[in-house]
Formats: structure tokens, C-alpha cells, sequence
């Protein structure tokens, strides 16, 4: 009897585990599936925004002012309001008697004066017409009514042309993350067992798994899970004990992820890190009578296994260009935070500047982007200096062009791409910081300054660099900031 139970016990046991090795092909055929049509909607979606931007694109021409158009209304008009009646003279009674040559003087003269005097009418006007003072008012108030409504419009362009550049870029955002999923291995057959083998060892129950390896080999992990036993387990022992079941590279919770893992089931997702590893450091000298710098830096790891050197410059210096500078870096930041491109961030902030008022206060912007697992640097820049690279064969110049951002809507962001070794470093300044150095050419002296400098860290190669460029001068002329950052490999 006993004997029989413990069978019957087997073959129960057996059978559950056949349907939960089942339940678990199912939910990974699931997945793939969901994958597919995933990736499917967001090409479609991609396409839909494309054509939306196609068919809104009405480029408004550079420079473009009144019309002869708005001429000849504006001359109609004060000939309704003060020639009404009079017979004294027929001058304005038809459009086909206009002179075209003469009504392109008026509307010139008046966009360059701002309003339209006796000297700029015509001799018989001036000889015949009786209530001449009249007209010339009306004719000023109409042409300045056209002229406030052609700035309407022309700024109602402008913003409708920076929300067709957004769908444009968006389009391709969805494009590429579609083609990421769709190039997106799941490699969660390989792994599961050993990974659900060490969780279980520390009284983790998985209840579902998902596990991704992209082309450029990163690997990104989804984990629903929660404790066996009610107490808690922190994120990152549970990154650790993947890290161990993987044998691989090392793990990280992803920085939008949980904290804690409990008894209640939740899906937190974990990053694998890259083969590299980075160490920064900056240093600041605020321009002589201000209180604040009109620089802006951060470091950033957004992306799992990308880290991000920024660096802006407000025009001017003080509170004005610190803000100008400030938002210039945090829209970056929320761009790429979510899956923008750094070239489609680049050109989406430069075009969120561009209709902000009369008033422009446009900042530079830096940009380093570091591939962790490739040690691929990609800079790109929109009126910033050019960044210094120190390796083996000696320094390297990046340089791009001067436009800053905000002041062009066509600019480009210039991108640079170098693969970076291990104990390269990276030197980005602002533009206080190599018009301190002397003479012309001043890349070449800080390129020479860099070549002759030993190996140190970076905080400490930060230092010394604003230190050489502040000893030429008596007080800092303008906001100086140096970032720096040293690549290295992991050691496991």
C-alpha cells in the first residue's frame, strides 16, 4: 500500500511537472509571438507618422516678407476708408493701373523704415491729392496690420515645421526599436533552467522569464518573481545571483526598475553590463563678478550600457545663460532617457529653442555617447569646441562646426565615431577654457599641453587642466568647465 502511494505520489509529481515544463514552452511561444506583432505595429505605426509628416510639409521660405498682394490690399484698403466720394483724382480707382515697380518701393521702403513718409509717395499724388495726410496714416496702418499678421503666420509655420521634424523623428525611433525587436534573440530556453537553479536557492519562485540578447550581443533579462519564504530580497542580490547563473558578464537592475523583491510577484528587469567600464571628472571656474556658471554638465548612464558626457554653454554668462544652458541638458537627457537617438535628441531640442520669442539666449550643446560593450565613442556636437581623445599614438582632435543651438532651423549635428581603447581619455571643454590659452591656434596648445601630461585620474587631469588654462589670465573672462573621463576594462 505504501508502495503504491509513493508510485501514485511520482506519477502526480511527474505529471505537474509536465505541465509546467508545457506551461512554460507555451508562455515562451507566447512571447515570441507577441514579439512578432509588436515589432509588426510599431513599423506600422512608424509608417503611419511618415506619411503624416509628408503630407503636412509646407516648408515656409527663408527671409520671406509682404507681397505685392498685401500692397495692393493695403492701398485699396486707404483708398476705401479716406478716398470714398472724392473726385479729385482716379490714381487708385482700379488694380490694373497700379505700377508694379513703384508698389515693390513702398512695401520695401516700409519693411525697412517701419512706416511710410511723403518723401517715399509719388509726385502726383503729392500735387493732386487734397487729403494726402489721411492716406499716408491709413496706408501705415494697413501695411503694419499686414505685417503683424505675416509674423503670425510665419511663426505658426516655423512651429508647425518643429512638430513635422518631431513625427519625422519619431517615426525613426519607432522604425529602429521595431528593427530591435525584430533582430532581438530570446535566448530564454538556454537559460532558464540554471538561472530558475540558483534562484530557487535563495527561495526566489520565478513565475515568468525572458530573456533577450540583441545583435551587438547585450543581453536583457525580464523576471517575474517573489519570495518563497515572505522575507525580502534586494534587486541587487537578485542581479548578483543572475550574474551567477548566467556565467557571463556582470548584471545591474535596469534604473527604471524595483528596489525590492516580496512575496507579492513583480517583474523587474536587469541589464547585463558591459566589457567596459568609466571614470570622470570635472572641474569649474565661474567668470569674474558672477555668482553662477553659465555652463552645464552631467554624466549619465541612460541606456543599459551606454553612459553620456553632456556639456552646454549659454551665450553670456550669469542666471540667463545657466538656465539656457540647464534646459538645454535636461531635454537631452528626457529624450534619450526615452529611446531617442542622440542625433534625433540633437535636432528635436535645437528645434524646441527656435521659436522661443524675439528674445534668443541659444546655448552649445556636447555630446559624448560611450557603447560600453564596443568601446565606440560617438560625439556629436551643435556649436561646441572640439573634444580631445588621449591615447597610445598621442591626442586626437574632434572638432565639428560653430552654430550654436536655437539660431538655425536646418543645422545638423555634426556626429564623430572613434573606437576608444583601454586607458583612453576623453577632455571635453567649454569655450572659456581655450580662449584662456595663448596665441592663434588654440586646439594646437591645449593639444600640446595634453601630449605632455602624465597618466593620472581623471578628477585629477580635470584639475590640472583648468589649472594650465586659468594661469594665463589674470581672472577667469568666462564660465570655464572641464570634463574628463578614463576607460577601462571589467576585471571579473
Amino acid at each position: 500500500m505504501h508502495k503504491n502511494s509513493m508510485h501514485k505520489n511520482s506519477m502526480h509529481k511527474n505529471r505537474q511537472e509536465g505541465i509546467f515544463v508545457f506551461r512554460r514552452k507555451a508562455e515562451h511561444h507566447d512571447m515570441a509571438d507577441v514579439n512578432v506583432y509588436t515589432a509588426k505595429r510599431l513599423n506600422d505605426m512608424a509608417g503611419s507618422l511618415g506619411e503624416l509628416a509628408r503630407a503636412c510639409t509646407d516648408e515656409l521660405s527663408a527671409g520671406q516678407g509682404l507681397t505685392k498682394e498685401d500692397g495692393i490690399a493695403a492701398m485699396q484698403t486707404a483708398a476705401a476708408m479716406v478716398c470714398a466720394g472724392c473726385n479729385k483724382c482716379n490714381i487708385y480707382s482700379s488694380q490694373e493701373q497700379e505700377n508694379n515697380y513703384y508698389l515693390y518701393y513702398l512695401i520695401r521702403s516700409f519693411e525697412q523704415k517701419g512706416n511710410l513718409d511723403y518723401g517715399d509717395m509719388p509726385r502726383m499724388f503729392l500735387e493732386t491729392c487734397k487729403r494726402r495726410e489721411e492716406y499716408v496714416d491709413q496706408l501705415n496702418r494697413s501695411l503694419g496690420k499686414a505685417t503683424m499678421n505675416l509674423a503670425w503666420k510665419n511663426r505658426f509655420l516655423e512651429s508647425r515645421d518643429a512638430v513635422i521634424i518631431q513625427f519625422k523623428e519619431l517615426a525613426v525611433i519607432l522604425e529602429e526599436f521595431s528593427h530591435q525587436m525584430e533582430k532581438a534573440v530570446d535566448i530564454t530556453p538556454e537559460k532558464a533552467d540554471a538561472v530558475e537553479k540558483v534562484f530557487r536557492r535563495r527561495h526566489i519562485v520565478i513565475e515568468k522569464m525572458l530573456i533577450l540578447e540583441y545583435e551587438n550581443h547585450q543581453k536583457e533579462a525580464f523576471l517575474t518573481m517573489r519570495t518563497g519564504n515572505g522575507r525580502c530580497v534586494t534587486a541587487k542580490e537578485a542581479a548578483e545571483l543572475l550574474e551567477e547563473a548566467m556565467d557571463e558578464n556582470e548584471w545591474c537592475v535596469a534604473h527604471d526598475g524595483r528596489n525590492l523583491i516580496t512575496k507579492q510577484p513583480a517583474t523587474i528587469r536587469f541589464v547585463e553590463k558591459g566589457r567596459y567600464r568609466m571614470v570622470y571628472g570635472a572641474a569649474r571656474a565661474i567668470k569674474t563678478g558672477e555668482s553662477v556658471s553659465g555652463d552645464n554638465y552631467s554624466f549619465s548612464q541612460i541606456m543599459p550600457g551606454q553612459v553620456i558626457m553632456s556639456l552646454s554653454d549659454g551665450m553670456g554668462s550669469g542666471e540667463i545663460a545657466e538656465e539656457e544652458s540647464r534646459q538645454v541638458i535636461e531635454l537631452t537627457e528626457r529624450l534619450l532617457e526615452t529611446g531617442f537617438s542622440a542625433r534625433a535628441a540633437l535636432k528635436l531640442v535645437n528645434t524646441v529653442l527656435l521659436p522661443t520669442g524675439n528674445v534668443q539666449h541659444p546655448a552649445t550643446l556636447d555630446l559624448a555617447c560611450i557603447d560600453l560593450h564596443t568601446g565606440i565613442l560617438e560625439a556629436m556636437k551643435l556649436g561646441a569646441v572640439p573634444t580631445f581623445i588621449i591615447g597610445e599614438e598621442g591626442v586626437e582632435i574632434m572638432e565639428a562646426g560653430e552654430v550654436p543651438m536655437g539660431i538655425l532651423s536646418g543645422v545638423e549635428p555634426v556626429l564623430m565615431s572613434r573606437k576608444l581603447w583601454e586607458g583612453d581619455r576623453i577632455v571635453m571643454v567649454s569655450d572659456g577654457v581655450l580662449d584662456a590659452l595663448p596665441g592663434d591656434d588654440k586646439e594646437q596648445a591645449m593639444q600640446q599641453y595634453l601630449e605632455s601630461v602624465e597618466e593620472m585620474g581623471p578628477q585629477e587631469l580635470a584639475d590640472q587642466v583648468l589649472d594650465f588654462a586659468v594661469s594665463f589670465i589674470p581672472a577667469p573672462r568666462d564660465d570655464m568647465t572641464v570634463l574628463t573621463a578614463g576607460i577601462w576594462k571589467r576585471r571579473s
